[in-house]
């Protein structure tokens, strides 16, 4: 079986990066997952001042639409950084909120798939051809906080 998730309202909706669990990163806390990663775009170019405001408005899809603004100059490497940034922002979401991890690990090995129709590279798209990197991501999440837990636990039993 494969789990698709999209809205936040919908069944795994907290795989998405809309979803409302905080997450704490170099000091600076940040709403949503979404924030976080929409800001990143502006960090060292002459809009870098659009980070704070990303930060600061009420909604992910307020920063989403901030972040998407073709009129602002994004940092020339984005394309080269955005994969770790999502990570980051990911692993951080999930290792913070005890109560959405168990959800994520409770999805055993199943596919996990990104159902927006119109992201063709976070999401599959409106024909599933996209790359799916955030079900991917979410995929490495699961396995790389299983792997954590797993040697948490044989540090437990070496005592």
């Amino acid at each position: 079986m494969t789990i698709y998730f999209y809205k936040v309202e919908e069944p795994y909706g907290c795989f998405s990066n809309f979803s409302p669990h905080p997450i704490q990163i170099d000091g600076w806390c940040w709403q949503t997952v979404e924030h976080y990663y929409q800001a990143h775009k502006f960090v060292g170019t002459t809009d870098e001042a659009l980070i704070r405001t990303i930060k600061n408005v009420s909604t992910p899809m307020e920063a989403a639409l901030l972040g998407r603004d073709r009129t602002r100059h994004h940092r020339p490497d984005w394309e080269q950084v955005k994969q770790q940034i999502m990570w980051r922002g990911v692993l951080t979401k999930f290792l913070t909120h005890p109560d959405i991890q168990q959800i994520l690990l409770n999805t055993g090995e199943e596919v996990i798939v990104e159902d927006s129709p119109t992201d063709y590279y976070w999401g599959c798209g409106e024909d599933q051809t996209g790359e799916n990197h955030l079900g991917k991501m979410l995929m490495n999440v699961r396995q790389h906080i299983r792997q954590h837990l797993a040697q948490a636990n044989c540090k437990l039993l070496d005592r």
